[in-house]
């Protein structure tokens, strides 16, 4: 209705017709029935007349509908959803997504949505108008080119002699018409084409050729003088320099391709010229609010969150610094066993800061073209100063910082020009620059020493396996969103398994957690009981548990007197670790297995180390004494008493003989050129260790001949039973002779809490938010800002 007010408005105003707009929309097929029924209306108008009006109503049918009238129209393009309606999730990235564009490659860019863009992706742009004009001009020419070369008429090839008996001896040609002095096309007389209206034409060697032969076939048949044919020389284009151009385009396309799509065109969409040209741009991504992680997330190293909430602190408020004189500490290094928490607290970080975070990693220096990764380690620089202040997090910074030295093969020169750059880059900084520079490694021994100097890292932050206050603050962390029996109290629960988790890191604790939920649903539980955790707990330290793995009785026997002896010589040694279960259901690579409760100890003794070997080699020594014969299932056992040896002489100074000297021990598959002593030492530590593991052996086999009738009794209970725990040896053997520590609180005790400790110092009450001036300000100042900023007096 809304086109037929606006077609009359010039004649005398819409008024008479206003009740049209609350009708819908008349479509084109209506209109034009109506025109077409009122005949009489149309014969006083001319054909030019209707024509114009036909066009000017589809231009008004086709176009949006005028200003305030969109919500008449819903399925128009302008016409918004309508107030009760939710926006699509298409029309908020579209319409609402600028908070979200915060992050990203070069600061929050928002995402390239260029059709030829969504077509590298894998997606059809049909609703993009640049895509479709595009691509009908390439469907148009495309068909034009399949029908000028296979779909035209081709015509009708002849021989001369069915040319010169056919249709010159008969005198229905009119002409003939020599094309490129190739062929030859016979026109016709009018009025003599041939019934299938295909023209006829025929090959030539040569035009000289041609002419003789023309020449003397009209001879023989008598045409002579005006009535001889006519030969026209013509030249056309068949298309054949077009098709011998066709696979050089296409192969220089293909390969235009696959330098923007392959390791060359490594460098963003929408990054200057793209593909080769941005290879040596840096991959970093700039953070900002994408990160969900948390300071409280990250628990168990409480001291290394103080140093980088201190850094955070350093950007944040620099004067609290500057005013005594102290520099900003230009970086750190978190170093660490894998597992320990180096990248979660970077994310953490990101997570908090509200300063822009940039990572990136250690890898992504180095590509295979030369020069790239100190291309990228300046661009890294470049975009770090323009979001000053900043924190720069290179992630396993020994893929780029290894020592240098080593020999100049391979791909070590590139490596070494990246490191080089880097050094360069972080020398460079001064102190107004407010850039940080954070980095992770779990090498740090194979670091360069001239990126761990003071001015570059000014700190290493190591952070360790969490002692068992840390161990129950992350079980806190991961029962979070675990869905726990009602019986379980989460603060009872977290100080338990803490406890039954010595040397576990936060990932093995997260492990654990999620290990015990997944047993749970695949019971069909309701919720999550301490039994899920416990098996969880063997199900991470041991293995799979095999239960359908068949053994054979006497290798059965055999294993049970193994873990007998284990168990009964841990009983009755005091320096050994508690025991708390012994199972003979294979687990893992072994067939059986004995779970222990380390002590909470950093230092030990050589007594202690000595018991623990008498206690690994219980189960061999129970072997020879119950069977007389030895097997295989030791090798494991062996191999960490060998180590223990080796580590206490070698190592600790512990044996008389070799002295109080330490050497390196070579790390498993690092390759050992030479010994750091000689040959006579070597054959002195190779003696001392011999003797050390027979002294240890030879005090297990006396210990387990005294508790002979011990060992067959908790064997023959592990053979009725399979598994038992520490209530079943109190039941067989006793109580344990020596005191031995069990529970969270004995544990804790003397330690000064029952928690972990995280409070913060004054200075970093406030680590992420910045503090106002702390000047006064005076009564015309006051009431200047308040004036101002229409704040009540």
């Amino acid at each position: 209705a809304w086109w037929m007010c606006s077609h009359d408005s010039h004649v005398g105003g819409c008024r008479h017709k206003s009740p049209l707009l609350f009708q819908p929309p008349v479509t084109l097929s209506v209109y034009v029935f109506q025109i077409s029924t009122q005949r009489e209306v149309l014969q006083t108008l001319d054909r030019g007349a209707l024509l114009s009006q036909f066009l000017g109503a589809y231009r008004r049918l086709s176009s949006k509908p005028p200003k305030g009238f969109e919500k008449y129209f819903p399925n128009s393009k302008n016409g918004g959803p309508k107030s009760g309606e939710p926006k699509t999730p298409s029309a908020e990235a579209k319409g609402g997504g600028g908070s979200g564009g915060s992050g990203g490659k070069r600061g929050g860019r928002k995402d390239d949505s260029t059709w030829y863009s969504r077509l590298q992706k894998g997606e059809i742009p049909w609703d993009d108008k640049e895509f479709r004009m595009y691509f009908l001009s390439g469907a148009a020419f495309w068909t034009a080119v399949t029908y000028y070369f296979f779909l035209r008429d081709g015509g009708r090839e002849v021989t001369w002699k069915d040319f010169v008996n056919g249709y010159l001896a008969k005198g229905v040609v009119d002409r003939l018409e020599v094309v490129n002095k190739r062929y030859v096309k016979v026109i016709f007389s009018p009025g003599k084409t041939p019934v299938d209206g295909q023209y006829v034409w025929f090959n030539i060697g040569s035009v000289d050729t041609f002419e003789r032969n023309l020449e003397t076939a009209q001879l023989e048949l008598g045409i002579e003088g005006e009535n001889r044919l006519p030969v026209v020389y013509s030249t056309e284009s068949d298309g054949s320099f077009l098709l011998s151009m066709l696979p050089t385009v296409l192969i220089i396309g293909f390969l235009l391709f696959m330098l923007r799509r392959g390791p060359a065109g490594a460098g963003r969409p929408g990054r200057g010229m793209g593909g080769l040209f941005s290879v040596g741009e840096t991959t970093a991504k700039v953070l900002r609010d994408e990160i969900d992680v948390k300071f409280k997330d990250v628990a168990g190293c409480e001291e290394a969150k103080l140093e980088i909430m201190e850094f955070v602190n350093f950007l944040k408020n620099p004067k609290q610094y500057q005013d005594l004189g102290a520099k900003i500490p230009k970086g750190a290094i978190l170093t660490g066993p894998p597992g320990t928490g180096k990248t979660l607290l970077a994310k953490a970080t990101a997570g908090e800061a509200n300063v822009p975070f940039i990572t990136v990693n250690g890898s992504e220096f180095l590509e295979m073209f030369v020069g790239v990764g100190p291309a990228r380690v300046r661009d890294l620089f470049v975009l770090a100063r323009k979001n000053a202040p900043c924190i720069l997090f290179i992630d396993e910074i020994d893929a780029v910082g290894r020592k240098r030295g080593r020999g100049n093969f391979g791909g070590q020169s590139e490596q070494e020009n990246t490191l080089n750059q880097l050094l360069v880059e972080m020398d460079g900084f001064n102190t107004a620059t407010n850039v940080v520079v954070l980095a992770g490694t779990n090498r740090p021994d194979i670091l360069d020493p001239a990126l761990m100097r003071p001015g570059r890292f000014d700190r290493q932050i190591y952070i360790g396996p969490p002692d068992i206050k840390g161990r129950a603050s992350i079980f806190k962390v991961h029962l979070r969103p675990l869905k726990l029996d009602a019986d379980l109290d989460k603060e009872t629960l977290a100080r338990k398994m803490a406890a039954l988790t010595p040397g576990f890191s936060g990932a093995d604790i997260a492990n654990v957690c999620n290990e015990a939920a997944l047993i749970a649903a695949r019971h069909l539980s309701d919720a999550i009981t301490q039994k899920h955790f416990e098996q969880a707990i063997e199900r991470v330290i041991g293995g799979l548990e095999k239960k359908t793995q068949v053994l054979q009785p006497e290798e059965k026997k055999t294993v049970a007197y193994h873990e007998a002896g284990h168990a009964v010589a841990g009983w009755y040694l005091e320096h050994a670790d508690p025991l708390l279960k012994v199972s003979i259901i294979p687990r893992g690579k072994g067939l059986g297995y004995a779970q222990y409760l380390p002590k909470e100890q950093y230092l030990y003794t050589k007594e202690q180390l000595l018991d623990r070997m008498c206690m690994t080699l219980g189960g061999r020594v129970a072997e020879e004494i119950f069977f007389g014969r030895i097997t295989t299932g030791a090798q494991d056992d062996l191999k960490k008493v060998t180590q223990s040896a080796y580590a206490q002489i070698v190592q600790f100074g512990m044996n008389e003989k070799v002295g109080q000297v330490s050497f390196d021990l070579p790390r498993q598959g690092e390759m050992v050129l030479e010994k750091p002593y000689s040959e006579a030492t070597a054959r002195l530590i190779d003696t001392e260790v011999r003797n050390l593991i027979s002294t240890a052996y030879q005090r297990t086999q006396q210990l387990l001949m005294e508790k002979k009738p011990e060992v067959e009794k908790v064997a023959l209970r592990l053979l009725e039973k399979e598994v038992l725990d520490k209530n079943d040896m109190v039941e067989l053997l006793g109580q344990r002779p020596f005191a031995e520590k069990s529970t969270y609180e004995e544990f804790v005790e003397g330690t000064g809490g029952m928690d972990e400790d995280t409070t913060l110092p004054e200075g970093l009450k406030d680590w992420n938010k910045e503090r106002g001036s702390e000047k006064e300000e005076s009564t015309d100042e006051q009431v200047a800002r308040q004036i101002k900023g229409g704040m009540p007096f």
